[in-house]
């Protein structure tokens, strides 16, 4: 099932400030021109992320972001197989028509202001939860298992 996260600016309620701020750090991080910019980018990445996303580390992600973050990431059912992130990356740009190279900034951009929400040891167990190459999209060092 795909859902579409964008609805018209004029119908949106005002958002909480810990959203707001989110934007921001968004809006800062991507270098988005405006702050309708950075909300799409973090709703199309939100959205992928809930596809993803299990278990404990989803419901512990989803209260550590802004509200109206966590209803984003909330609302998609996760898919029965997670992506690699590679992959994740294309099905986003596959979704929004945008080109891979700025899915791939909008995610990066997304995922720094979702670490500072969630914090060190989560973003690692969400990484360890997912296939290879989300930690790049966290902006960290993909580690290979040292050989036996």
């Amino acid at each position: 099932m795909i859902s579409d996260v964008r609805v018209p600016f004029e119908h949106r309620l005002p958002y909480g400030a810990a959203y707001e701020q989110m934007l921001e750090k968004v809006r800062y991080e991507g270098a988005y021109p405006t702050r309708e910019r950075a909300e799409e980018a973090v709703r199309l990445v939100l959205s992928g992320l809930g596809r993803q996303l299990t278990g404990d580390e989803r419901v512990e992600l989803a209260a550590c972001l802004p509200l109206e973050a966590a209803r984003v990431l909330t609302a998609q059912i996760p898919d029965p197989q997670p992506l690699t992130g590679w992959k994740f990356v294309k099905d986003l740009a596959a979704r929004s028509g945008a080109s891979l190279a700025t899915t791939r900034w909008d995610t990066g951009s997304v995922f720094a202001a979702v670490a500072a929400h969630a914090g060190p040891d989560l973003i690692a167990r969400i990484l360890r939860q997912l296939p290879a190459g989300w930690a790049l999209l966290f902006g960290q060092a993909e580690l290979a298992p040292a050989a036996a």
